[in-house]
């Protein structure tokens, strides 16, 4: 072979598609890693399924890593021979490893992270955790506690950087006239399908891919965390997770079907005390109580506090989250605001006025406080407690004792529920709390007197459900010799789901799958002894809570009351990853905002490995859905969450 021939191989178009195809080729490799390591999760995968999600990745990561790849491909294309100098390759070098390098670690990183959230991270994630200085110490311990993922991580960088192709050459015999010609042709080609790469696809009217693109490998929503990658998922959210105006009915029909405003038509005001407990990352799969009849074995939970309360409250067969996140679950519990394609606080709109259950008691002359045992500013709670209504707030810096702080999230549970019981007693009736839970969290560590007191379970998760739930037994245990005790409603939820196991839970409905319990002292039997059937959902709440009360002023909620009452409309809603779910007492309807997806009959089909979609009657369900979306999107747009 001549030497014109051999520097073919050396020039560096040539040279910057072979770097760029080995960049591919690892996050093809990751893509493997991460369905190796959640394989559980995604079992009903079928080898040819499998395979369509890894090709339809492709098209993801070539935009993603065209993105970070650009300035790279700008310095090997442009026509000019100065791209053989020493020095050039160099820089040239170095703008290509840096960028791939973070890829690689945002990519590596979030296979831990997607196990707790279910969804790939987006640019949201700076604003959730933008007023948490404890960040550094989380990433700390899990670069050790996923030691296999930080392996895999380094191995990828090592490959990256011995794999590289370095030397281009420039030289040809060709005249300059005709170099320069033929460097030009392929610049202009190569900046031609550069741009149709990031767009996704050509045509003129090709929109640019994005995140609910990935739906159309997918059976189940949760499988688009194989085919995206996240840099895309960040980078494309920067852009792509505005809320946008729908319109599926003429003029004020959606109001007819569904209306978020609710008519106060009681009298005789009941003047009790409201107590909010949500509990961090509590899945119904954790609590016996809801598990006595599981098909995968003899399950009888972590939680045998919560277990015998339940005996004594009000609950329901099917209870469900409205996201995956912290931060998306105070708006849905406290305002009746659920958790639309991005957190509501993360939204440009979520300045708002809002409406909740502390506004409204507010006006009955309620006091109200906040309750978080992490940094003050955490998550954006105080903020959106404020906004929200509540007159006080109290987070670390209120705490009145040193030593309790867990070192990494908040103050251990046992200490700061004391805390919480003790503050009410200091506060005057009638008055209305929330309090945020923090233990039952990543890195599962239960305080060190308590090592080996709570069964280790499965998974680490299950020690910290038992000293949650021993925390909530000491405080009702001191809550009962209040004066406040017998005159108030008990609300227990949970933010939302986390580690799972048993088969039941790991699907589109299991995910969403939160204790949702009202305990009165004083409840009545007829309120105890109502069947409900019809499923409920965090923003069900306030209106339970409201007309519990027998509260006598309209307000605005998105949910409906489910305590006191069968729910008018019978349906709960969620957002999974860019579909639409509305539940029925027996169905799951998936839509994905033009078309139907998929129908599931959960109770015939547990797994939800059945798509019935066409052969039952959804209408009444998909209307109401449909008129729900337009009334939250359009509203939220408007800054009409209340009746002001």
């Amino acid at each position: 072979m001549n030497s014109q021939n051999k520097n073919i191989f050396y020039h560096p178009f040539v040279v910057a598609f072979c770097n760029f195809g080995l960049v591919m080729l690892l996050y093809s490799l990751t893509r493997l890693f991460f369905f190796f390591i959640t394989r559980d999760a995604y079992s009903d995968i079928t080898t040819s399924h499998f395979f369509e999600l890894m090709a339809g990745g492709l098209r993801f990561d070539l935009t993603a890593l065209l993105y970070l790849n650009s300035l790279y491909l700008l310095l090997m294309l442009l026509p000019f021979k100065f791209r053989q100098n020493g020095t050039y390759q160099t820089v040239a070098k170095w703008c290509y490893w840096v960028p791939n390098i973070v890829g690689l670690l945002v990519n590596c990183g979030d296979i831990a992270y997607m196990q707790f959230t279910g969804r790939r991270t987006t640019i949201t994630f700076l604003s959730e955790f933008q007023n948490d200085g404890n960040l550094g110490t989380i990433i700390l311990k899990g670069i050790g506690q996923y030691w296999y993922i930080t392996l895999f991580f380094i191995a990828c960088c090592a490959i990256l950087i011995l794999l590289t192709r370095k030397r281009t050459i420039c030289e040809t015999n060709l005249r300059p006239l005709l170099y320069y010609i033929r460097e030009s042709v392929i610049f202009v080609a190569s900046v031609y399908f550069i741009v149709i790469g990031i767009r996704g696809g050509f045509g003129a009217y090709t929109r640019p891919i994005t995140l609910s693109n990935a739906l159309q490998y997918t059976n189940h929503p949760n499988e688009t965390n194989i085919v995206l990658n996240t840099p895309f998922a960040i980078m494309r959210s920067t852009e792509s997770e505005s809320i946008p105006r729908l319109t599926y009915f003429e003029a004020e029909k959606a109001a007819s079907v569904m209306t978020p405003v609710h008519e106060g038509n009681h009298d005789n005001f009941d003047a009790k005390n409201v107590v909010v407990i949500i509990i961090e990352s509590f899945s119904k799969e954790y609590i016996g109580y809801f598990n006595h009849d599981l098909e995968s074995g003899t399950y009888q939970g972590y939680t045998p506090f919560l277990d015998s309360l339940l005996q004594h409250s009000v609950t329901y067969p099917l209870s469900l989250a409205s996201g995956r996140k912290s931060i998306d679950a105070m708006p849905s519990v406290l305002s009746s605001i659920p958790m639309i394609i991005s957190p509501y606080i993360l939204t440009p709109y979520s300045t708002n006025k809002v409406s909740s259950i502390a506004d409204c008691l507010n006006r009955k002359g309620y006091e109200t406080a906040f309750f978080h045992g992490a940094p003050n500013g955490s998550m954006g709670f105080q903020a959106y407690a404020r906004s929200a209504g509540f007159g006080a707030y109290y987070g670390l810096d209120e705490y009145d004792r040193e030593g309790d702080f867990d070192g990494v999230w908040a103050i251990w549970d046992e200490p700061f529920l004391q805390f919480y019981a003790r503050k009410m007693t200091e506060m005057k009736q009638p008055f209305m709390t929330a309090v945020f839970t923090a233990s039952s969290h990543h890195p599962f560590q239960v305080p060190a007197e308590y090592e080996g007191v709570f069964p280790d379970g499965i998974i680490p998760i299950h020690k910290c459900v038992g000293y949650t739930d021993n925390a909530l037994r000491k405080f009702f245990d001191f809550a009962k010799t209040q004066p406040w005790y017998e005159n108030t409603l008990f609300v227990i939820t949970a933010d939302h789901t986390n580690q799972l196991t048993f088969p039941e839970y790991l699907n589109d409905k299991g995910i969403f799958e939160v204790p949702i319990v009202f305990f009165d002292p004083q409840m009545s039997d007829s309120l105890l002894n109502i069947v409900h059937n019809e499923p409920i959902s965090q923003t069900d709440i306030m209106p339970s809570v409201l007309n519990y009360l027998h509260y006598d002023t309209d307000y605005f909620a998105f949910g409906q009351d489910g305590l006191t009452q069968t729910k008018q409309h019978p349906y709960a809603i969620n957002y999974n990853n860019g579909l639409y779910q509305i539940f029925t007492d027996s169905l799951l309807i998936q839509f994905d905002g033009t078309e139907v997806k998929a129908v599931y009959n959960f109770k015939q089909d547990r797994l939800l490995h059945d798509n019935i979609a066409g052969t039952t009657d959804i209408n009444s369900a998909l209307e109401y859905l449909k008129a729900y979306l337009e009334q939250y999107t359009n509203r939220l747009i408007d800054n009409r969450f209340t009746l002001e």
